[in-house]
């Protein structure tokens, strides 16, 4: 059982009325928070398989069951494929994620609470070789302890950013431009661990601090992946191109 959770209540007792006071989006539930809850009518699909599924360090074979990463995010501690410190897994998705209005798709971790945030890089690619990573940004000043916590107003463009149930989202408009990522055919999408110990950047070059060391499912713990703006398959096109031709038929036979 991993280790961090025999100490929820000890956290949460400490963590109780912190003051968030960074410049970037709340907790989930809180006013200006970019959270998205699993349940959110949004969603249109989620991650349908994954592949190159490298575990990381101090994580328990309990854990190493990529599969459940595949389909609706569960919201709950377990149901979880964990990293591992170091590690990384890719998506992929049975209709490849486009560049739509507003946020794409979002992240699932399985955080107790709004600041126990293991933290991960995430990375697109519409060929499953060339991955881009998104700008993110870490502001959390010094280590916070294998039992601390990260203010979500310090950080952003990272995995995690939201307790389970809430995924993180984020908009593919942000890639724009880059050479080699066709942003309406995002079939991969790679989830990299952030090892806390000071040892990773973000994009500007500060420290990525996180909850360290953890043991027995150590680092991001994914649940789900879901789909805002996804291609429509070919079958679903040609059955709505079918019906629209049938109406048309309809409308010409009975026209007076």
């Amino acid at each position: 059982m991993k280790t961090k959770f025999f100490f929820v209540l000890l956290i949460l007792v400490f963590t109780a009325g912190t003051a968030f006071a960074g410049p970037y989006a709340p907790a989930a539930g809180q006013t200006g928070s970019t959270a998205i809850h699993m349940d959110d009518t949004s969603f249109v699909s989620w991650a349908t398989g994954w592949e190159n599924y490298v575990v990381g360090t101090n994580v328990d074979l309990t854990w190493q069951t990529p599969e459940k990463a595949i389909g609706k995010a569960v919201g709950t501690s377990f149901d979880i494929v964990s990293l591992g410190r170091g590690g990384e897994i890719t998506m992929t998705f049975g209709s490849a994620i486009s560049n739509g209005a507003g946020y794409d798709f979002a992240v699932f971790e399985n955080s107790f609470n709004d600041t126990f945030l293991e933290l991960g890089y995430v990375e697109v690619s519409s060929n499953g070789t060339d991955f881009f990573r998104f700008d993110n940004d870490s502001l959390t000043s010094g280590p916070v302890g294998g039992f601390g916590g990260v203010d979500p107003t310090d950080i952003t463009g990272l995995a995690s950013k939201y307790k389970q149930g809430y995924g993180t989202p984020f908009d593919l408009a942000e890639l724009d431009g880059i050479t080699g990522l066709d942003l309406n055919n995002i079939g991969y999408v790679k989830i990299l661990d952030i090892i806390g110990d000071g040892t990773y950047l973000d994009t500007s070059g500060d420290v990525i601090y996180d909850p360290y060391p953890t043991s027995g499912s150590a680092g991001v713990d994914l649940d789900a992946i879901g789909v805002m703006n996804a291609v429509p398959i070919p079958g679903a096109i040609w059955l709505i191109g079918s019906g629209l031709l049938c109406m048309l038929g309809l409308q010409k036979k009975y026209k007076p």
